[in-house]
C-alpha cells in the first residue's frame, strides 16, 4: 500500500504563490507517475500537473505558465509551486499516485486546501 500525505496548503491572495509538497510511503515502485489534482466545490476533480519517476512533466494548459511541479526521490517528496495564484483555484488540491507496470491504481493523498481570496 502506498500513503501519500500532502502539506503546504493554505489562504493566499489572488497573485500570490504557495508551495505544496506529498511525502510518499509504504510500499511503492520505481517506476510511476505523480500527480496533483484539484477539486473545488461542486465540481469535478481535476489534472494539475504530473511528473514520471523518469522526470516526464505535463500540465494542464491552465496552469502550465505559473506552475511548476518538481520531485526530490531520495527524499520520496514532490512538490507543485503555484505562483500568481487566482480565486478560482480554490479548491482542495490532491497527491496522486500509480505505478506503471506495478501497483497499476490510484492512490490518493487526505488533500490539502488551497484558498486564493482577498
Amino acid at each position: 500500500q502506498v500513503q501519500l500525505v500532502e502539506s503546504g496548503g493554505g489562504l493566499v491572495q489572488p497573485g500570490g504563490s504557495l508551495r505544496l509538497s506529498c511525502t510518499v510511503s509504504g510500499i511503492i515502485v520505481a517506476d510511476n507517475v505523480m500527480g496533483w489534482y484539484r477539486q473545488a466545490p461542486g465540481k469535478q476533480r481535476e489534472l494539475v500537473a504530473t511528473i514520471t519517476s523518469g522526470g516526464t512533466i505535463n500540465y494542464a494548459d491552465s496552469v502550465k505558465s505559473r506552475f511548476t511541479i518538481s520531485r526530490d526521490n531520495p527524499k520520496k517528496t514532490m512538490y507543485l509551486q503555484m505562483n500568481r495564484l487566482k480565486p478560482e483555484e480554490t479548491a482542495v488540491y490532491y497527491c496522486n499516485y500509480r505505478g506503471v507496470t506495478i501497483l497499476r491504481r490510484d492512490y490518493w493523498g487526505q488533500g490539502t486546501q488551497v484558498t486564493v481570496s482577498s
